[in-house]
């Protein structure tokens, strides 16, 4: 499965190849209610062809309409929307919010063609990868700028991935639900029974012990686990494997005298209070969940909530 900047990535590359000029505009700074967030990438092709967004479709137009100038002139702008804009009302944004979007010909002189590989070879390895453009001439290069002014950073993280231990029905409604949020879902349970038949059609369950299948899938700091079986034998080689490894968000089920004899046991293995903490149990947000979708629902909260270092 492949996200929406993998997506752009693919598009860019394979439209350079078949000989078009192509854009890229980046979301550089947003305040009040700007629907998209700093970093969002929409890719448009000399011909109008585009893929992405950054704003949601308010601003996408004027966006549009510039990236030929552009493209013929290999060069970037600055475009800014806001309320104290005379576009204001054109482009959606008289409710409050306030955009720039950064507009660069993908060229040597604006954004390099090599970094689009850069960039995937990056992600493809599980690390994060920081580019920083210079707003005065509009060229992005690697690394980072910190404390420059006139330098938008941004970075690179690796694809979001889920990996879910136990083929359980809380499972079968958190995979959709994490793929619509962009993560893509990884499933180890040896119990052959939890896997047959049609419970994760069109994906399928490893069945290889959960510690063998981390060390496998290397966790990277884009990588959720989350332990679903209630059994020790599984969650806890999954939950050791899972705090020896840079995962963002580490949960798992279970009440919370469960969960005290479950940090007494990885305790027992050497792990410090600091490091347990890390683990969310009994996973999901409080908020009243009853059944294994709304289950599911509270889950997907928390690591969105972690992912966004939301307090």
């Amino acid at each position: 499965m492949s996200d929406e900047l993998t997506d752009i990535l693919d598009a860019a590359t394979q439209w350079r190849t078949d000989g078009h000029g192509v854009a890229l505009a980046t979301v550089i700074a947003t305040w009040g209610s700007a629907p998209r967030r700093v970093g969002s990438h929409l890719l448009i092709r000399d011909d109008g062809l585009f893929l992405g967004s950054v704003s949601g479709g308010c601003v996408e137009g004027a966006v549009l309409a510039e990236a030929p100038d552009v493209i013929d002139e290999a060069g970037f702008r600055r475009l800014d929307f806001g309320v104290a804009d005379e576009t204001a009302w054109e482009v959606g944004l008289a409710c409050g919010g306030r955009i720039s979007v950064l507009l660069q010909a993908i060229a040597d002189s604006a954004f390099p063609p090599a970094l689009l590989g850069t960039i995937a070879q990056a992600r493809s390895h599980g690390t994060t990868l920081t580019l920083s453009t210079d707003l005065a001439t509009g060229r992005t290069t690697v690394g980072d700028a910190p404390g420059h002014t006139g330098v938008f950073t941004h970075r690179y993280d690796p694809p979001l991935r889920l990996i879910l231990v136990g083929a359980v029905h809380i499972a079968q409604s958190l995979v959709p639900l994490a793929e619509a949020l962009g993560f893509t879902p990884l499933i180890v349970d040896p119990r052959g029974a939890f896997a047959a038949g049609p419970r994760f059609a069109g994906h399928s369950v490893d069945s290889r012990w959960p510690d063998e299948a981390l060390a496998d899938w290397q966790p990277d700091s884009a990588t959720a686990i989350v332990a679903l079986t209630h059994d020790p034998k599984l969650d806890d080689p999954a939950l050791a494997a899972a705090l020896r490894s840079d995962a963002f968000y580490v949960a798992a089920l279970g009440s919370r005298k469960n969960h005290a004899a479950r940090r007494e046991r990885l305790a027992a293995q050497g792990f410090t209070p600091q490091q347990l903490d890390r683990i969310h149990g009994p996973a999901g947000l409080a908020i009243g969940a009853a059944n294994p979708a709304e289950i599911a629902l509270s889950i997907a909260a928390q690591m969105i909530a972690t992912w966004r270092q939301a307090p």
